[in-house]
């Protein structure tokens, strides 16, 4: 029998019954629609989770500190490190382990970073504040994945980089008190001055002046960038030296951060492992949101699960419309024999009704399973942004997403679950005796 032949006598054999295949698809339609609405939620739920982490970093960057070990280190004869009970050991990050962390495979570049240790106050005009100040071993902060709202991100010695919250650190000292605090200051291309403070044994206070002019702002990533003013690394480290009273040797003291960048996003979580390994405490943002996407898909799984527990029910439906129908059609099947139809044509006839029931049912659940899914997108879209605005968060761009794969999974697997239902009562049919069915009343 050719396939087009096929084809058209399933159809035909449908059409015939409307009302009991309509029936029967009905169960396959709840079944597909409840997968194509469940999954579509877990991963609108997964994709706006994301969305609400977007200031959360570089994917592709790992913050490695320094590992201060704990409890006494065993030394050996000769002053070689012992092994000891619980002992652990001090890991550095030192010039010589920068070059560690170069050689690492998969390493694009490794820059160091510190803070400024002694305290001060930053001032602007009438205005006094604060905030947290970093030199980086960059030329530009658009090497570390930053992007400003105003001017460029290239640092030098007389100017600076800062954050966009850093102006609302400032304060009027001669404010009094019921008097309205003045707005936060433009700081872009505005000399700043800082005040560096030091003391000496005797409690007597030295302070170091300097005036830097802000050629950027960056943009906001709700991150310790955000309150943060950015300067060259050797700048920060001569103001250092200077607070301390002394040459800081970063060969034996090490630097207090390291920031190493991964070519490939893919690599992150195995390089990071690998630092682990060398004794250092690694971070990387990449585990964090790893997390939450495991997460994400296990839910994805369970709720495509609870659909699925509908269309095997609906399977159920099918495998008992097919049965009757060959009680019904028991002399039809023996006299198509009877004219000469093989085992093989009347089992692919059955078959495909069964499938067929499953793909009518499967395509209209993928339908209105979509149309619901818009419905809940727009309704908690509309919900959700108005939680974000009174609690002060990012308002979703999405709760529902129908990713392009999920109705062809869907309407497959429904086809592919009618035709399973489908398969006793079509190999019932196909092996009964031509006699006996012409017999049958």
């Amino acid at each position: 029998m050719r396939f087009f032949d096929l084809l058209r006598l399933i159809f035909g054999n449908l059409s015939r019954r409307k009302a009991r295949v309509a029936l029967t698809a009905i169960g396959v339609v709840i079944g597909t629609a409840a997968v194509v609405i469940l999954v579509s939620l877990a991963i609108g739920l997964q994709r706006n989770a994301n969305e609400q982490l977007y200031g959360i970093g570089d994917l592709t960057q790992i913050q490695v500190m320094p590992s201060f070990g704990e409890g006494p280190v065993m030394v050996g004869p000769g002053g070689g490190g012992g092994g000891g009970g619980g002992s652990s050991q001090t890991k550095l990050l030192t010039n010589q382990a920068l070059e560690e962390l170069r050689a690492i495979p998969g390493v694009e570049w490794v820059s160091p970073r510190e803070f400024l240790w002694s305290g001060g106050m930053v001032r602007y005009r009438k205005l006094e504040g604060w905030a947290n100040i970093i030199g980086v071993d960059v030329k530009d902060l658009a090497d570390l994945g930053f992007e400003t709202v105003q001017g460029d991100t290239a640092l030098g010695r007389t100017t600076i980089v800062v954050g966009p919250m850093v102006a609302n650190n400032f304060y009027d000292p001669r404010l009094r008190p019921g008097q309205e605090p003045p707005p936060p200051p433009d700081l872009y291309d505005q000399q700043i001055q800082f005040i560096i403070s030091k003391w000496d044994a005797q409690g007597n206070e030295t302070r170091k002046n300097l005036s830097l002019r802000v050629t950027g702002v960056l943009k906001e990533t709700r991150g310790e960038s955000d309150w943060t003013i950015y300067m060259p690394l050797e700048q920060v480290k001569a103001l250092n030296e200077w607070s301390q009273n002394r040459r800081i040797n970063y060969n034996k003291e090490g630097y207090s951060q390291v920031i190493v960048k991964v070519r490939d996003v893919n690599q992150v979580l195995d390089i990071a492992d690998q630092i682990t390994e060398m004794g250092y405490q690694a971070y990387t943002p990449q585990s964090f949101v790893q997390g939450i996407n495991n997460f994400y898909i296990i839910l994805q799984v369970i709720f495509g699960g609870v659909g699925a527990i509908a269309l095997l029910v609906a399977a159920i439906g099918i495998a008992n419309t097919m049965a009757m129908s060959i009680l019904e059609r028991t002399r039809e099947i023996g006299l198509m024999k009877a004219v000469g139809a093989t085992n093989r044509d009347v089992l692919a006839i059955f078959l495909g009704e069964a499938s067929g029931i499953g793909f009518i049912g499967g395509l209209g659940g993928v339908i209105i399973g979509w149309l619901a899914g818009q419905v809940i997108n727009v309704m908690a879209v509309v919900y959700l942004s108005n939680q974000a605005g009174q609690q002060g968060g990012i308002p979703p761009s999405v709760a529902v997403y129908t990713p392009i794969w999920l109705p062809v999974f869907a309407l497959v697997f429904s086809t592919l679950i009618g035709m399973l239902s489908g398969l006793y009562p079509a190999l019932r049919a196909a092996t009964m005796i031509p006699v006996l069915a012409l017999k049958y009343e």
